[in-house]
């Protein structure tokens, strides 16, 4: 076992892969030399060299577009999106071409390819650099989405996606690349995409999460501890497709759901979390599905006042469920 954080156990994975598989080429804006925005491809462009480690033009969809390319003829790329609010220019790409091609192609053709976006907001990064963008993307059928919190899930879960035969948007959350550490096995090891986690147990309520929020969400729920509320904690970790059984079966047992995301409140992923609750587990309720997210404002501020205003932190998260708790 190795202590790493995010951005080590992501880079660190990388590597082993691309040994492992000559097929696998990373590809997109300054990931060379450079190493990317946030080093995450440091040390790569050396090992690897220009022909397995691409630095690509300031398009976004060219990155996109070039990677399926590259998938339908035999090679393997991770695509990365240097900032998660500049994908847009590839939604058509990654939508309605890397998503449906296993679909149009009627089995024939698969588009094996892991395409990388640091997302979330608490940096300071303002309008173009703090968006969350898993609701637009989680509504697509025939794409993974996956938003690893730990260093072992994004060490898992990325090996997991590299040895996929469809496309994975792998979403990281940029203030957790450094923030955290966390044991990493030495060994290889996978973490299935669509099984959810329960880093903590609990009898009183649920609280749903994923990203940064996780972490806010278990330090909500030690300080809710000491005050004799006993919350289980769930960490979503795949968001398309949700993991329903492990979601469901929390609800039963606890009968009281708390969903928290950073993303804007309206028609984010916890709608559609706590759609599948009311469908399938409503007589188990014992008061109202909560939510705790971002305001519906077009963007998080620059200012760090106004930024926190706008994130869900520990206290918001507690606040919220001790009202649930109360019914």
């Amino acid at each position: 076992m190795s202590t790493k954080s995010n951005i080590e156990a992501l880079r660190d994975t990388m590597a082993e892969e691309m040994r492992r598989d000559p097929s696998i080429i990373i590809t997109g804006e300054d990931v060379g030399p450079r190493g990317g925005v946030f080093r995450a491809t440091e040390g790569l462009y050396a090992e690897f060299g220009p022909g397995r480690v691409i630095d690509s033009p300031l398009s976004e969809l060219s990155i996109v577009g070039v990677g399926i390319g590259m998938a339908l003829n035999g090679i393997r790329p991770i695509c990365e999106i240097q900032f998660a609010d500049f994908i847009f220019p590839a939604f058509n790409q990654i939508v309605s071409e890397a998503a449906k091609m296993r679909y149009r192609s009627n089995g024939q053709f698969t588009v094996p390819m892991v395409i990388r976006a640091p997302y979330g907001g608490g940096i300071s990064g303002a309008l173009y650099h703090s968006q969350s963008i898993e609701a637009f993307f989680s509504h697509v059928p025939g794409l993974y989405v996956v938003a690893p919190s730990t260093p072992y899930d994004t060490a898992g879960l990325l090996r997991t996606a590299l040895r996929s035969p469809d496309p994975v948007l792998f979403l990281e959350h940029k203030k957790l690349y450094r923030s955290i550490k966390g044991e990493v096995p030495d060994e290889s090891f996978f973490v299935p995409i669509g099984k959810a986690h329960v880093p903590r147990q609990g009898e009183d309520l649920t609280i749903i999460s994923y990203g940064l929020m996780l972490h806010e969400s278990l330090k909500a729920a030690a300080a809710l501890a000491g005050e004799g509320v006993a919350a289980e904690v769930i960490d979503l970790r795949t968001l398309a497709p949700l993991d329903k059984e492990t979601i469901l079966a929390s609800v039963r047992k606890t009968g009281k759901v708390l969903i928290v995301y950073e993303d804007n409140l309206t028609g984010g992923l916890g709608a559609e979390v706590a759609t599948i609750i009311a469908e399938q587990a409503f007589e188990y309720l014992d008061g109202p599905i909560m939510r705790v997210a971002g305001p519906d404002v077009p963007a998080m501020p620059f200012s760090h006042p106004m930024q926190d205003f706008f994130l869900p932190n520990a206290d918001k998260i507690a606040a919220a469920a001790r009202t649930l708790a109360a019914y």
